[in-house]
Parts: C-alpha cells; sequence; structure tokens
C-alpha cells in the first residue's frame, strides 16, 4: 500500500526544523505542542523509522528526518504553487533567499520588481548572511537558493554556478587618504570566519607587513560606520562602496589581494517558482554587479 504523507504534518516538521523548536513551531501553525507532537508520531509510523531526536531541549532530524523534511520542502513546494496557480489558496507559495548585504540596494530590488511581473503572489523571504553560514542553509535545505562570495580559485568547482569575479580592494574612508599608516595595519574586519577577512590577514602575513585588529562586526553598515571614524581599512570589492570610501591600497603601498568569485547556489529540490526566481537573479546580478563581466549560461 503507497504512504500518503500528511501535508499538514509535513509543513509542521519543516517548521520544527527551521525554527530549531517544535514548541516555537506549534506557535507559528496555530497548533497546540500536542497535535504537532501527534502528527510527529504518526509520520515516523508511516516512515517505520526514528525521524527526530532530542538534543538538550529540541528534537533534531536524523538522517531519515533529514532526507524526509528536504522531500517535504519539496512537496509543500508544489503544493501551494498548484494551488495558487488554481486560485484554491489565499496564502502564497514561498521562495527562501540568501544574500550578502552588499546586493541590498541594487540587486534585490531589481531582482524582485522583475520577478514580482511573473509571479505576483508568490511570498519572497530574504535572509541576510555571511557567506559560509548562506551556502550552509542552501545545503541543509533552509534556503532555497543563495547569491554569496566564494575564493576565485574555486571559480571551476561544482558548488554553485560561477556569476563573474570581482577585484578585492582596500577600502577607507577618504579623510584617511590623508593620514599615514602606523607601523601595524588597522582593520575593520567582519567577525570570523571572512573570506575578505582571511584574504587581508593573508596578503597582510605574505607582504611581512604588521597589522591589528581594530573593529570586527556582523554587519556591512557597521563596516562603513567604523571607516567613517576612521578606525582603520578594510577590505572588501567595489559593489556597493558608499561614495565617501575609496580604494586606497597603492597610496599606502599594501599587498595586492585575490579577486573574489561570486556564485549562485541553488537546491536540488527548488521548486518551479524558486527557479524563475534564480534565473531572474542570476541575470540581474550580472546587469548591476559586473555588466562587462563574465557571463554563464544560466
Amino acid at each position: 500500500m503507497n504512504i500518503a504523507f500528511d501535508i499538514d504534518a509535513l509543513r509542521a516538521i519543516v517548521a520544527g526544523t527551521d525554527l530549531h523548536s517544535f514548541a516555537r513551531a506549534s506557535m507559528q501553525l496555530g497548533r497546540s505542542q500536542s497535535a504537532v507532537s501527534m502528527q510527529l508520531k504518526k509520520l515516523e509510523q508511516q516512515a517505520g523509522t526514528q525521524l527526530f531526536i532530542r538534543k538538550g531541549r529540541n528534537l533534531v532530524p536524523t538522517e531519515a528526518g533529514e532526507v524526509l523534511v528536504a522531500y517535504a520542502r519539496r512537496i509543500i513546494a508544489l503544493n501551494d504553487e498548484a494551488a495558487l496557480a488554481l486560485g484554491a489558496t489565499a496564502t502564497s507559495a514561498t521562495v527562501r533567499l540568501g544574500l550578502p548585504q552588499d546586493f541590498f540596494e541594487d540587486v534585490m530590488p531589481a531582482a524582485l520588481s522583475a520577478y514580482s511581473r511573473k509571479h505576483a503572489g508568490v511570498h519572497v523571504e530574504i535572509q541576510a548572511g555571511p557567506n559560509h553560514v548562506l551556502a550552509e542553509e542552501v545545503r541543509a535545505g533552509r534556503l532555497d537558493g543563495a547569491i554569496a562570495f566564494f575564493p576565485a580559485s574555486s571559480a571551476g568547482e561544482s558548488d554553485g554556478d560561477l556569476i563573474c569575479e570581482l577585484p578585492t580592494q582596500w577600502l577607507a574612508h577618504e579623510r584617511f587618504m590623508n593620514d599615514s599608516l602606523d607601523d601595524r595595519v588597522p582593520l575593520v574586519l567582519f567577525d570570523h570566519p571572512c573570506l575578505f577577512r582571511q584574504s587581508a590577514l593573508a596578503a597582510l602575513d605574505q607582504a611581512g607587513k604588521r597589522w591589528k585588529v581594530a573593529v570586527t562586526t556582523p554587519s556591512l553598515p557597521g563596516i562603513w560606520a567604523a571607516l567613517r571614524s576612521n578606525l582603520g581599512l578594510a577590505v572588501r570589492t567595489q559593489h556597493g562602496m558608499p561614495k565617501d570610501i575609496r580604494c586606497i591600497g597603492e597610496k599606502f603601498d599594501l599587498p595586492e589581494l585575490p579577486p573574489t568569485a561570486l556564485k549562485l547556489l541553488c537546491a536540488s529540490n527548488a521548486s518551479p517558482a524558486a527557479q524563475d526566481l534564480f534565473e531572474i537573479l542570476y541575470h540581474e546580478t550580472i546587469n548591476q554587479v559586473a555588466p562587462g563581466g563574465i557571463r554563464q549560461t544560466y
């Protein structure tokens, strides 16, 4: 006999996995914790194996649970897309996208505007974050896709589709141009781990230049604010660089930095609605970031 998994039960395990708590999932879904527990128990009976184990105060998926959650995302996405196409639901399908903060002011609005004209009823959920987090979220199925920075040396690897390569620059506020560097280069960095942080430290160490960390921050606005306070130098691409920030590598004889690859990552089980968004995002990123740069066939 074929097993028919309950769509509401599948929504429950996806929500519980994403929120790292079935208690929070029950609140989000508007159900009691006992109802969600019963749905989980029924799924385990149907699957014939344990899907979640207790870790601390929370339940985390087993290997079998991770497999079912991945399929559940696809089933839910297709179910909601079909219902939306037939006008049978007031709840829109959802596409979950991750982006570095560098692209929030140009790439994101351009892509969402173009996408909304084609999929007016689809809800797009945006997550900002560092590259390693976005890549892991896609691999884990918590994001349908993401744009992320990678070392240029990874351009030929299978992890994602290469969009373009961008020069990496030493940056400082325009007032810093009139200052001189101390015996140790002051750095404004993202929290560890960070691709640009690693590039800066490796280049300085290889050149035999001493450095010190002046500021660490988890946000791009924090980087710009620290530069405007003349607290040090940052390493980044020029994309999204404010008008009062300058490239200062040549002035202070700083070592050359390796270029950075920009890639589009897509979940293997992304829905057709998600795939449409990624195609638009891919081409809008090229148009906004590197109109004369590398172009791949998506």
